[in-house]
């Protein structure tokens, strides 16, 4: 008899005081990742590439210097996916309920994760973000903020990836992954097929003091621009999704060469 599959409620506001995570942020500001990065990095993107036969196309599109990375997200290891064909340092905001008392809070904050209150308008998460910019550093931030549990994308953004783009002025590079969304299902011995298109970056006029409208807008053209490579992705079906990827990159850069 088939019975449905329970899935554990998300935890949207975190009680905990603000102070309890400054030395996260402290130590992210003040030092950039550290050897466990390259240590996980090599775990992951193993796992992924045997797995989840994991495939990234357009990874040169991720610029030197300061830079956001934007994926949708559907998985615990979009982090992975999205980093696993950059050589990049990616610096993501992470939910604060993954820090706390336990080895793994170690193995985030010393590898460059920092912590976002959910729940709250967390102004030390983007002095965080910002302090990693201006040392040239790549931010990963979800523009949708909390992950799809069923694959398909939000219809709105979230406001705060706009903000980062517009007072930082660093150019924002749309990722679309394909099919994490059931790598929940390993559970059962099932292993999706994950792809991973970076899109050309994008950048907004700096602006010191954005408003909210302008931060919303800057946040939904980025959406768009992930939504329609996923869109692409999702059109021509898991088994097809590489082969989508990697034709539309080779084709982005033939416009490139011939543009005058």
């Amino acid at each position: 008899m088939a019975q449905d599959v329970r899935i554990r409620p998300q935890v949207y506001k975190d009680p905990r005081p603000a102070e309890q995570f400054d030395s996260y942020h402290t130590r992210v500001r003040d030092h950039p990742p550290e050897w466990i990065y390259e240590v996980v990095r090599i775990v992951t993107v193993w796992t992924a590439l045997l797995l989840f036969r994991l495939r990234g196309y357009g990874a040169e599109n991720v610029p030197n210097g300061p830079v956001i990375i934007a994926p949708n997200h559907a998985s615990f290891m979009d982090h992975f996916f999205a980093g696993a064909f950059v050589r990049r340092h990616i610096q993501f905001m992470a939910k604060s309920q993954m820090f706390g008392r336990h080895v793994m809070s170690w193995v985030y904050s010393h590898g460059g994760v920092f912590p976002v209150r959910r729940g709250y308008a967390d102004e030390e998460a983007f002095k965080t973000a910002f302090a990693v910019l201006r040392r040239g550093g790549a931010i990963g931030m979800y523009v949708e903020g909390g992950r799809s549990r069923s694959g398909q994308m939000s219809d709105q953004a979230k406001a705060g990836i706009g903000r980062l783009a517009l007072v930082s002025g660093a150019p924002v590079v749309p990722v679309a992954i394909l099919g994490s969304h059931q790598v929940r299902n390993w559970k059962r011995l099932r292993f999706p097929k994950v792809v991973v298109r970076y899109g050309r970056p994008v950048r907004f006029e700096q602006t010191d003091d954005p408003s909210r409208e302008l931060q919303q807008a800057a946040a939904d053209e980025i959406l768009r621009r992930i939504r329609e490579m996923h869109a692409e992705l999702e059109l021509a079906g898991a088994r097809h999704a590489a082969r989508a990827a990697r034709d539309a990159v080779v084709a982005q850069r033939a416009a490139h060469v011939t543009e005058p």
